[in-house]
């Protein structure tokens, strides 16, 4: 099943990253930095299955070999927190060839990025684990027509009602910075996710492909699901090899109650509409005919605007024949007395009475596996954190000389400590305690909370069944006072 999956990073200088490591990371390569004189090797990495470099029309061909690119834009940037690149990581649809996921990647870049100025560093990732994806490694800067890096953004003066210059007390005009550039504008996101989701079906549908992406979130598409969560790299190799995660159980356990979800909104759909064209039946037919039929019918059946009379009569009429049918009557009958509904009218009442909670209930459901999510991913990162915490530490302490051996010997854990820093930064605030059993502890209520909410997800899957019988009932009640109506007209034609 094609899903997708685009995510957008900046890579800052001030976070301790480099553009040179970055694309030697990507790309399986080794690299110099020339701006820290650190040499980046990468060429013992695996599962690396393409990589290129796309240009602009004003950019100059040396560029084509991603050291002098990266290093041409480490050197023109002088600043400690400078954003050196931005990095587009998108998913690719497993559905679509090697080289069909190129020409889709190369198209989509050269119409959204190359095309209006940026360098691009292409590397398409697979190890066979059923997750390939390509990192897009974007320049920050404008090219001049004389091929040099142009500048970010200019400065322009703030001027008063009388169009003169604004001074400052310490004798400077005032001024305000502006892009010369709008890559960073925040709609710019927007645009480039939508982009992807319109190339990529354009493409399954050309190769015959029926599954769809859609860039929008499930609540932006009107879709009530849960949604999965991110299995990560480890987790789907696992799963791959038919090892079961505890991740993996999570997602098996949120499709198969997407699916119950999915069948409860179908079916109380299917209900309203039925609801629907009986009110309209009854309102727009005002023939002879139907005059007559309702002065047959009073001689046959109770009239249809009192629904337990109808099944009440039914099933008196028929007490002494005893099948599944009549049972199937007198459940519709009793759901009916319990509900206290006696019409139609009240009848949809009641169904979009379900429908509604269904919606308020699901809605409840994803709030609370949202913050369940989020406490598994805190104590995930905070884990990780603890783990890695002394490689890091003697990292940090060892000569810079020595540093470049020791990075590459512990790369994955300092990736993997500076991470869970980074998260951990950004989503605890102002506390940096590692609550980590408060944390746990709050996940097990999570759980329980969820549980009875899904309880209640059944509870409204049972009721819409039984309105699903009142419903069959009916049907067959109609078609056997058609029958007896039929039957009366016959007589009094003759």
């Amino acid at each position: 099943m094609a899903i997708y999956h685009l995510c957008i990073k900046i890579i800052s200088r001030g976070k301790g990253k480099s553009a040179v490591a970055a694309s030697a990371y990507r790309s399986g390569e080794k690299i110099k930095n020339e701006y820290d004189g650190i040499v980046h090797d990468f060429t013992r990495k695996g599962g690396i299955a393409h990589t290129e470099i796309l240009l602009p029309q004003n950019a100059p061909q040396a560029f084509l070999d991603r050291g002098t690119l990266w290093n041409s834009v480490e050197k023109i940037e002088k600043s400690k927190n400078s954003q050196l690149a931005r990095e587009i990581e998108i998913a690719l649809p497993k559905e679509l060839n090697r080289e069909k996921q190129i020409e889709l990647v190369r198209e989509y870049v050269k119409d959204n990025f190359v095309n209006v100025g940026m360098c691009a560093d292409i590397a398409l990732h697979d190890k066979d684990d059923g997750n390939p994806h390509a990192h897009i490694l974007l320049t920050m800067r404008p090219l001049n027509e004389d091929t040099t890096w142009g500048a970010k953004s200019k400065k322009e003066y703030i001027l008063d009602e009388n169009g003169e210059k604004v001074k400052l007390k310490n004798g400077n005009y005032k001024t305000r910075k502006i892009d010369t550039v709008d890559w960073n504008e925040q709609d710019k996101a927007e645009e480039w996710r939508k982009s992807w989701a319109d190339i990529t079906n354009k493409y399954l549908e050309e190769n015959s492909i029926q599954e769809k992406v859609d860039h929008r979130s499930y609540e932006r598409q009107g879709i009530e699901q849960i949604p999965t969560i991110h299995l990560g790299v480890s987790a789907s190799q696992m799963e791959k090899k038919g090892i079961v995660t505890n991740r993996g159980n999570i997602n098996r356990e949120i499709k198969h109650q997407n699916k119950i979800l999915r069948e409860i909104a179908r079916r109380i759909k299917a209900l309203m509409r039925w609801i629907r064209s009986l009110t309209k039946d009854k309102n727009n037919d005002t023939s002879k005919d139907k005059q007559d039929d309702m002065a047959i019918q009073s001689t046959t059946l109770p009239k249809q605007n009192d629904l337990t009379d109808m099944l009440s009569y039914f099933i008196k009429e028929n007490s002494d024949n005893h099948n599944a049918d009549l049972e199937k009557y007198i459940e519709s009958y009793q759901f009916l007395k319990e509900k206290n509904i006696t019409s139609i009218y009240e009848l949809k009442e009641s169904i979009s009475a379900l429908r509604d909670k269904n919606y308020k209930t699901t809605r409840a459901i994803k709030d609370t596996e949202k913050k369940t999510n989020d406490r598994v991913q805190l104590i995930d990162q905070a884990e990780k954190y603890l783990k890695h915490k002394d490689i890091y530490k003697n990292y940090t302490k060892i000569k810079k000389s020595k540093q470049e051996d020791f990075y590459n010997e512990y790369t994955a854990e300092i990736i993997l400590f500076e991470s869970a820093r980074k998260y951990l930064k950004e989503h605890l605030g102002e506390s940096k305690t590692l609550a980590i059993s408060k944390w746990k502890s709050e996940v097990t209520t999570l759980k329980k909370e969820k549980n009875s909410l899904y309880n209640q997800i059944l509870e409204i899957r049972e009721e819409v069944g039984q309105a699903e019988k009142v419903k069959t009932c009916i049907e067959q009640l109609q078609e056997q006072e058609k029958r007896l109506t039929q039957v009366k007209r016959n007589e009094l034609d003759l």
